[in-house]
Protein backbone atom coordinates (compact mmCIF):
# COMPACT_ATOMS: atom_id res chain seq x y z
CA UNK A 1 0.00 0.00 0.00
CA UNK A 2 1.36 3.42 -0.97
CA UNK A 3 1.31 6.33 1.42
CA UNK A 4 0.06 9.64 0.09
CA UNK A 5 3.60 11.08 -0.01
CA UNK A 6 4.90 7.92 -1.68
CA UNK A 7 2.23 8.15 -4.38
CA UNK A 8 3.05 11.81 -4.96
CA UNK A 9 6.75 10.99 -5.36
CA UNK A 10 6.02 8.14 -7.76
CA UNK A 11 3.52 10.10 -9.85
CA UNK A 12 5.78 13.16 -10.05
CA UNK A 13 8.66 11.00 -11.26
CA UNK A 14 6.45 9.09 -13.71
CA UNK A 15 7.26 5.81 -11.99
CA UNK A 16 3.77 4.33 -11.84
CA UNK A 17 3.32 1.92 -14.71
CA UNK A 18 0.50 -0.28 -15.95
CA UNK A 19 2.62 -3.41 -16.46
CA UNK A 20 2.19 -5.91 -13.65
CA UNK A 21 5.21 -7.70 -12.32
CA UNK A 22 5.36 -11.39 -11.44
CA UNK A 23 5.42 -12.74 -7.89
CA UNK A 24 9.09 -13.63 -8.41
CA UNK A 25 9.87 -10.07 -9.45
CA UNK A 26 8.12 -8.71 -6.36
CA UNK A 27 10.13 -11.12 -4.19
CA UNK A 28 13.34 -9.93 -5.83
CA UNK A 29 12.31 -6.28 -5.37
CA UNK A 30 11.58 -6.80 -1.68
CA UNK A 31 15.09 -8.18 -1.22
CA UNK A 32 16.98 -5.83 -3.56
CA UNK A 33 15.42 -2.78 -1.89
CA UNK A 34 17.01 -3.66 1.45
CA UNK A 35 20.20 -1.91 2.63
CA UNK A 36 23.34 -3.74 1.49
CA UNK A 37 24.15 -5.03 4.99
CA UNK A 38 20.69 -6.63 5.30
CA UNK A 39 20.33 -7.73 1.68
CA UNK A 40 20.64 -11.42 0.78
CA UNK A 41 23.06 -12.43 -1.97
CA UNK A 42 21.89 -12.54 -5.59
CA UNK A 43 21.93 -16.36 -5.37
CA UNK A 44 19.64 -16.27 -2.31
CA UNK A 45 17.33 -13.75 -4.00
CA UNK A 46 17.19 -15.89 -7.15
CA UNK A 47 16.36 -18.98 -5.10
CA UNK A 48 13.60 -17.13 -3.22
CA UNK A 49 12.15 -15.89 -6.52
CA UNK A 50 12.47 -19.35 -8.16
CA UNK A 51 14.63 -17.98 -11.00
CA UNK A 52 18.28 -18.00 -12.06
CA UNK A 53 20.89 -15.36 -11.24
CA UNK A 54 20.87 -14.24 -14.87
CA UNK A 55 17.12 -13.62 -14.65
CA UNK A 56 17.68 -11.31 -11.66
CA UNK A 57 20.31 -9.39 -13.66
CA UNK A 58 17.97 -9.22 -16.68
CA UNK A 59 15.15 -7.88 -14.48
CA UNK A 60 17.50 -5.16 -13.21
CA UNK A 61 17.63 -3.81 -16.78
CA UNK A 62 13.83 -3.75 -17.22
CA UNK A 63 12.42 -0.20 -16.83
CA UNK A 64 9.25 -1.41 -15.08
CA UNK A 65 11.26 -3.52 -12.63
CA UNK A 66 13.64 -0.60 -11.97
CA UNK A 67 10.70 1.77 -11.41
CA UNK A 68 9.10 -0.59 -8.88
CA UNK A 69 12.46 -1.20 -7.17
CA UNK A 70 12.95 2.57 -6.77
CA UNK A 71 9.39 2.92 -5.49
CA UNK A 72 10.01 0.16 -2.92
CA UNK A 73 13.24 1.84 -1.78
CA UNK A 74 11.27 5.07 -1.27
CA UNK A 75 8.59 3.19 0.68
CA UNK A 76 11.26 1.51 2.81
CA UNK A 77 12.83 4.84 3.73
CA UNK A 78 9.87 7.22 3.83
CA UNK A 79 9.59 7.04 7.62
CA UNK A 80 13.19 8.25 8.01
CA UNK A 81 12.82 11.20 5.63
CA UNK A 82 11.74 13.77 8.27
CA UNK A 83 14.76 12.93 10.46
CA UNK A 84 17.09 13.14 7.48
CA UNK A 85 15.76 16.54 6.43
CA UNK A 86 15.94 17.80 10.02
CA UNK A 87 19.57 16.66 10.28
CA UNK A 88 20.78 18.39 7.09
CA UNK A 89 21.49 21.82 8.65
CA UNK A 90 23.22 20.20 11.64
CA UNK A 91 25.47 18.14 9.40
CA UNK A 92 26.25 21.15 7.19
CA UNK A 93 27.32 23.23 10.18
CA UNK A 94 29.23 20.50 12.01
CA UNK A 95 31.16 19.35 8.95
CA UNK A 96 31.42 22.83 7.38
CA UNK A 97 30.04 21.27 4.21
CA UNK A 98 28.86 23.85 1.65
CA UNK A 99 27.15 21.24 -0.54
CA UNK A 100 25.15 19.99 2.44
CA UNK A 101 24.24 23.57 3.38
CA UNK A 102 23.05 24.18 -0.18
CA UNK A 103 20.96 21.00 -0.06
CA UNK A 104 19.44 21.99 3.29
CA UNK A 105 18.46 25.39 1.90
CA UNK A 106 17.03 23.84 -1.27
CA UNK A 107 14.99 21.30 0.68
CA UNK A 108 13.45 24.11 2.71
CA UNK A 109 12.70 26.16 -0.41
CA UNK A 110 15.14 28.88 0.52
CA UNK A 111 17.48 28.39 -2.43
CA UNK A 112 16.74 27.41 -5.99
CA UNK A 113 18.70 27.13 -9.20
CA UNK A 114 15.92 29.13 -10.84
CA UNK A 115 16.94 32.55 -12.10
CA UNK A 116 14.20 35.16 -12.17
CA UNK A 117 14.47 38.22 -14.37
CA UNK A 118 12.06 41.06 -13.77
CA UNK A 119 11.57 43.56 -16.59
CA UNK A 120 10.68 47.09 -15.59
CA UNK A 121 7.29 48.33 -16.65
CA UNK A 122 8.60 51.55 -18.17
CA UNK A 123 10.57 51.35 -21.36
CA UNK A 124 13.50 53.74 -21.33
CA UNK A 125 14.94 54.87 -24.65
CA UNK A 126 18.35 56.33 -25.24
CA UNK A 127 18.67 59.55 -27.21
CA UNK A 128 21.66 58.60 -29.36
CA UNK A 129 21.86 62.03 -31.01
CA UNK A 130 22.04 63.75 -27.60
CA UNK A 131 24.81 61.35 -26.50
CA UNK A 132 26.83 62.07 -29.65
CA UNK A 133 26.43 65.84 -29.11
CA UNK A 134 27.59 65.46 -25.51
CA UNK A 135 30.66 63.46 -26.60
CA UNK A 136 31.57 66.11 -29.17
CA UNK A 137 31.15 68.86 -26.57
CA UNK A 138 33.50 66.99 -24.21
CA UNK A 139 36.09 66.56 -26.97
CA UNK A 140 36.02 70.30 -27.75
CA UNK A 141 36.32 71.19 -24.06
CA UNK A 142 39.34 68.88 -23.73
CA UNK A 143 41.26 70.40 -26.70
CA UNK A 144 43.89 73.02 -25.74
CA UNK A 145 42.83 76.59 -26.44
CA UNK A 146 44.44 78.15 -29.51
CA UNK A 147 45.39 81.79 -29.01
CA UNK A 148 46.44 82.44 -32.61
CA UNK A 149 50.16 82.96 -31.87
CA UNK A 150 52.21 80.09 -33.18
Amino acid sequence: MYSLIGLFILISKGEITMKSLSAGQHTAIQNLSLPKAARPSIDEIATAANVSRSTIYAWQKDPDFIAELKAQIVRNNLDMLPELIAALPEIAIREKNAAMAKLALQVHGMLTDKVEVHASASVQTTDVAALRARIEALKVAKEPAHNGAE
